[in-house]
């Protein structure tokens, strides 16, 4: 039995020797992609590890402190918005523009969070639906930041090194987004992630224990929205543009579908699930063009229903997916792992 000894046991970047044998791989193979595939697939790849940092950052308050979140567009929009502007006007450069409207979200997702003192479950959903709502209204009301319009993203350059192409953003996006995951993995292991996870628990019984329920459940709520301010400052650069529609509703449910797909409390989960979504949303924007199957669903959206909900079809199947998932494996994909792990190791017996 492998016992653990002490608790740096558990903040270990490698607990074992095949993990960091799996770890190398998976290092190879990113540095690979742009290498071996197509400028498409690179995109992919940029979109899907931005997605990943959303979605590590919303596990971090849905998954892990039980707080649910509707609002994370809003905060998605202040991280791009933010530093396009802080490089556009200030001079900024743009690691420091970055870190700079991730802190600017943080404090927003502070501001946020002294409602979750008060309201739990559908209540506290509306109010950060609300915020959601009200930033994307706002952003579009002010001239500074393009209003309706939009903005177009400066040049980009890092310590003299001009990111022209996907396959140069992503050598800059990917360092990024792992530091990231490491950085949660490790925290959800300290003495604040235990914090975080006995207010999702027990809230009551973690405050009789000494949690201080008002530092730890803002402090969530700042992480999260730190992590998803990061990812709207890089998602503005894979875009080379950004207008406040893009910052809706359904981009918030897509980020929530990303942790319950993949597996709620789960940091691999997160990536999973993120991974697998992206995927899907920019395989099923094409669908019509699929030999047989696209015009299948035009016939049928023809005769049926409108053709119009045929651009929509991701979303359908989405919710499906979602659907599935609850019905069959309400852990997710991380679940589904799980009992693949637990069946291997067992196996003959």
């Amino acid at each position: 039995m492998d016992m653990k000894r002490e608790y740096f046991e558990d903040v270990r970047i490698f607990t074992s020797g095949a993990v960091l044998f799996w770890f190398v791989v998976l290092i190879i193979g990113l540095v690979a992609i742009p290498r071996v595939l197509p400028n498409y697939y690179v995109y992919m790849a940029n979109y899907m590890a931005i997605n990943v940092i959303v979605a590590i950052g919303l596990n971090l308050l849905v998954g892990f402190t039980g707080q649910i979140s509707l609002g994370h567009a809003g905060f998605f929009a202040i991280g791009a918005y933010g530093t396009v502007v802080l490089m556009s006007l200030a001079g900024f450069p743009f690691l420091l523009a970055l870190a700079v409207a991730a802190l600017i979200a943080a404090i927003f997702g502070f501001l946020i969070g002294f409602p979750a003192l008060r309201l739990e479950g559908p209540y506290l959903t509306i109010a950060t639906l609300g915020f959601g709502l009200t930033i994307t209204l706002v952003i579009g009301k002010i001239e500074l930041f393009g209003g309706r319009n939009g903005l177009h993203t400066p040049p980009l350059t890092v310590f003299g090194w001009h990111l022209e192409s996907d396959k140069d953003f992503y050598y800059l996006l990917i360092p990024i987004t792992v530091l990231l995951a490491w950085f949660a993995r490790n925290l959800i292991r300290t003495k604040v992630g235990r914090a975080f996870v006995a207010i999702r628990d027990a809230d009551v019984a973690a405050e009789t224990m000494g949690v201080n329920l008002a530092y730890y459940k803002t402090l969530s709520f700042a992480v999260s929205a730190f992590y998803t301010g990061v990812a709207g400052g890089l998602y503005a650069f894979v875009l080379r543009f950004i207008e406040p529609e893009l910052f809706s509703l359904v981009m918030s449910i897509t980020f929530l579908a990303y942790i319950v797909v993949g597996g709620l409390g789960s940091i691999m989960g997160s990536i999973t699930g993120a991974c697998l979504i992206s995927w899907l949303d920019l395989q099923l924007r094409n669908i019509l063009s699929i030999p047989y199957l696209g015009e299948w669903l035009k016939s049928l959206s023809q005769n049926y229903f409108s053709i119009t909900g045929v651009s929509n079809i991701q979303y359908i199947v989405l919710g499906l997916i979602i659907i599935l998932i609850m019905i069959f494996e309400p852990l997710g994909l991380y679940g589904i792992w799980i009992r693949t792990k637990k069946y291997w190791m067992t196996w003959p017996f």
